[in-house]
């Protein structure tokens, strides 16, 4: 028969914490408060298992021990805590002599007492001075690196002063964690405490050095490289006795970063920043500056990437100097906000219509790129791609189509014919003043003016024989045709013809005329019974004679056949007027001047009787 001792089985339910508060006065502590449960037998020893951890903790923390006490209310006493820390707690129990513990009671927070807090970094970002000669000095400040939250921070007080003249320190409060100063060209100290209601923090100073001090350099080289997790930044010093280093990050952006963190390192010459304190394809401005003392040296600063992508968009591209068979590319830059990575390389992509593609590859201090050779007078179409460690992106296509002509060609063209024309003009001025006659004649040619003559005159028989007279009548002149050179062969040299013409005796062709002797030809300064000719090249034909008295036509002839060369000649004159009209610039020349139609013809011809 088994037998079981109620003790060793007993399991109670858990107890009920009531509070968890700080003791005050004493730091780094909580009072938990719960009750007794109410199955534990009265006369055993309860013991017990306190669990807890920080609010942003998951791990937990456990402490055990015992109580005799019967009393239902009971209390204990949690150190070695954090100050001004929040905790979460929760608490078992069981029958000392018991195999069985209750379960987990409620979970409880508390948070333990203020504490004064404890010392500031205090860093500073200096601005070129302005037009009136106040330098901007922007402080920054924050709690220590690796020290708690010993309580609320109700304020901080600030005070600075010249390096050489205390009496003008001003103080200023504020309840951020900077402050923009106005300071002159000299040294300032500057000093900062934060304050809560339990006290205020160390004293944290700060020297601002003057405008025109020169900063000690002691870094010789940095490298920034990205683990799984975290950012690394490693770097190179040869001083020995710089054992401080202020780090300082802010996002590489086009525009004033509106974010900027800072952090002191010690007895160390590396920098270890969590990735997700960071944010992914965004490039951070990295600076290290050595602190020896007082004295902040020279900064040595990189740019780093957490995670780098493929840019969000490619460059924009532009086609410049267009020529027969080059052609000059250039782009912009992409925005750095649309980078997500260092550009590493540019590709440019190029193709002529119908033809293959071809690629040219640069690096990405490039932004400008000459594309030869190419065809004459062909389109082409070009697209840039930038590329990062993760991949590239493409830019905008644009299209241009190559010259058929250069420049170059056309003003080598242009040269060499206006060379030849001044060689020309050159080699024409001698030749001008030598013979100037020549010259005349050969840019302005003489051109007789028929309109002017008032008379003309044809000698010879091959004359005579052209127009075909009536050597059988020989006083009866008959229509005919003239031949189509005829033009040609009477051009008159004036000069010559004003000569002969007053070498002759005018009664001389008078005689010729009436009497009908061997040259038979008339003369006359007008002809206006016929209207203009058409043209100058349309044959010409013989002149109409002008009505005049039938006597004058008989004179010395037998009187039959002057009826008959009468009815003859009145045809005549009808068939020349309808032929075709003289023109009225050539109505003086020798071919269109009348036989023989004076009105006084008749006179004449009495006197010579």
């Amino acid at each position: 028969m088994t037998q079981w001792n109620l003790d060793n089985i007993v399991k109670t339910e858990p107890p009920e914490i009531h509070c968890v508060k700080p003791t005050l006065g004493v730091k780094r502590m909580v009072q938990i408060k719960w009750r007794r449960p109410r199955l534990a037998p009265v006369s055993s020893v309860l013991k017990y298992t306190l669990r807890f951890r920080t609010v942003n903790s998951a791990k937990w923390l456990e402490v055990n021990f015992t109580r005799e006490d019967i009393s239902i209310i009971q209390t204990y006493d949690l150190t070695g805590l954090q100050a001004f820390t929040e905790y979460v707690l929760t608490l078992r129990c069981a029958v000392e002599e018991s195999r069985f513990w209750s379960e987990w009671s409620q979970e409880k927070t508390g948070t333990t007492e203020e504490q004064a807090p404890f010392g500031l970094d205090l860093w500073r970002v200096l601005r070129p001075a302005e037009v009136d000669g106040r330098r901007p000095v922007k402080l920054l400040w924050k709690e220590a690196r690796g020290t708690p939250v010993l309580g609320k921070t109700l304020g901080y007080n600030i005070w600075y002063f010249p390096e050489n003249s205390t009496n003008l320190t001003e103080t200023t409060n504020t309840t951020n964690q900077q402050l923009q100063l106005y300071l002159g060209g000299e040294t300032y100290w500057v000093s900062v405490i934060s304050y809560n209601s339990i006290g205020k923090s160390p004293e944290a100073t700060l020297r601002v050095p003057p405008i025109h001090e020169k900063s000690f350099r002691c870094i010789e080289g940095m490298q920034a490289r990205s683990t799984q997790d975290q950012l690394v930044v490693e770097w190179q010093s040869s001083a020995a006795e710089v054992d401080t280093w202020m780090v300082e990050w802010f996002p590489d952006l086009d525009s004033e970063p509106s974010t900027f963190a800072w952090e002191s390192v010690s007895q160390a010459r590396n920098w270890t920043v969590q990735q997700d304190k960071l944010k992914p394809y965004l490039c951070y401005n990295i600076s290290v500056y050595p602190v020896l003392q007082d004295r902040v040296g020279e900064p040595y600063s990189i740019q780093a990437y957490v995670k780098e992508g493929v840019p969000s968009a490619g460059p924009v591209t532009k086609a410049e100097n267009i020529d027969v068979k080059t052609v000059t590319i250039t782009w912009k830059a992409i925005p750095k906000s649309q980078r997500n990575g260092f550009i590493s390389n540019y590709t440019i992509f190029y193709q002529a219509e119908g033809g293959e593609e071809f690629s040219k590859t640069v690096n990405s201090s490039i932004l400008r790129y000459d594309l030869e050779p190419l065809t004459r007078n062909t389109p082409y179409t070009v697209q840039i791609m930038a590329s990062t460690s993760a991949g590239g992106a493409n830019g905008t296509r644009i299209n241009f189509k190559t010259l058929s002509i250069s420049v170059t060609e056309i003003v080598l063209i242009t040269s060499l014919v206006g060379g030849g024309l001044l060689i020309l003009i050159i080699l024409m001025v001698p030749y001008g003043l030598k013979k100037p006659n020549k010259l005349k004649h050969l840019c302005w040619p003489d051109v007789p003016n028929p309109a002017e003559s008032s008379l003309a005159m044809w000698c010879g028989d091959d004359f005579k024989n052209k127009l075909n007279l009536n050597t059988e009548d020989n006083r009866i002149l008959k229509p005919h045709y003239a031949p189509s050179d005829l033009t040609d062969k009477l051009v008159v040299n004036f000069g010559n013809f004003l000569e002969e013409v007053s070498t002759e005796e005018p009664l001389k062709h008078q005689k010729n005329i009436v009497g009908g002797e061997k040259d038979d030809y008339v003369t006359s300064p007008y002809m206006p019974s016929c209207p203009p000719v058409k043209s100058f090249q349309e044959p010409l034909v013989s002149a109409k004679i002008l009505p005049i008295k039938p006597q004058s036509l008989c004179v010395g002839m037998p009187k039959g056949t002057c009826s008959e060369d009468k009815e003859q000649l009145l045809f005549s004159g009808h068939h020349f007027c309808d032929e075709g009209a003289p023109n009225p610039y050539l109505k003086n020349s020798v071919t269109m001047r009348e036989f023989l139609t004076s009105e006084k013809l008749p006179d004449q011809t009495k006197r010579e009787v």
